[in-house]
C-alpha cells in the first residue's frame, strides 16, 4: 500500500489558495483515477485507487496546515504503511510560481506542514513533492501571502505545476521515487 499525501486547509475559503497546492494535485490524481467517494478516516478525506495488485490511498487531512502529521501518522500507522512509501505533495515558498522539485528527506524547510510530519511519523524517510508558490512581494506577511490566491498570470503556471505533480505520482508509482526525482527535476516531465 502506499500513502499519497496532498497537504492544505479544508474549507472553501482556502480551496484555490497558494497554501492548498498539495490538496489539488491530490484532486488531479482522483479526477483521472475515476476516485469520487472520499471517506473521513483519522482526521482526514480518504479515497482508494486500485492499480495492479497495489492499493494507493489518496489523503487530504482535514486538521489543517499545521497538524497534519496528526491525520497522516494515523492513517499510516492504521494501514501499517511504512513511512517510505509516503509521499508528500506541499507548496513551497523558496521555489519560483509553478516550479516542481522532488527530493527524499530533508527536513522541513520551516514548512509547518513537514514539521508536523516529522513529529508524527518519526521518520524522515517519506518523499516530497514541493510546487513552487513563490516568496511573497514586499510588505507582505508570509502567512497572508500563503492564504492568497494566484494573481491571473500565475494561474496558468499553477495548473501545469499540480498536473506534473500528478504525473510524478504516476511515474513514481510505475517506475519509483529515484527514477522520478531524476526525470522531473531536470523539469523532462513524464
Amino acid at each position: 500500500m502506499k500513502i499519497i499525501a496532498g497537504l492544505g486547509n479544508p474549507g472553501r475559503e482556502y480551496s484555490t489558495t497558494r497554501h492548498n497546492v498539495g490538496f489539488l494535485a491530490v484532486d488531479e490524481l482522483a479526477r483521472r483515477w475515476n476516485c469520487s467517494t472520499w471517506k473521513t478516516r483519522y482526521q482526514a478525506e480518504v479515497a482508494e485507487y486500485r492499480t495492479g495488485s497495489e492499493t494507493v490511498l489518496l489523503i487530504k487531512p482535514k486538521t489543517y496546515m499545521n497538524l497534519s502529521g496528526v491525520a497522516v501518522g494515523e492513517l499510516a500507522r492504521f494501514f501499517k504503511v511504512p513511512v517510505s512509501d509516503i509521499t508528500v505533495i506541499f507548496d513551497d515558498l523558496d521555489l519560483p510560481v509553478g516550479k516542481l522539485r522532488l527530493r527524499m528527506q530533508g527536513g522541513s524547510g520551516g514548512h509547518r506542514g513537514i514539521e508536523s510530519l516529522l513529529v508524527h511519523l518519526s521518520e524522515d524517510t517519506f518523499a516530497r513533492i514541493r510546487i513552487g508558490i513563490g516568496r511573497p512581494p514586499e510588505g507582505w506577511e508570509t502567512a497572508n501571502y500563503v492564504l492568497s490566491r494566484f494573481a491571473p498570470d500565475e494561474q496558468p503556471l499553477i495548473a501545469a505545476a499540480i498536473g506534473q505533480a500528478a504525473d510524478a505520482v504516476e511515474y513514481t508509482l510505475r517506475h519509483g521515487f529515484t527514477k522520478a526525482m531524476n526525470q522531473f527535476n531536470r523539469g523532462g516531465g513524464g
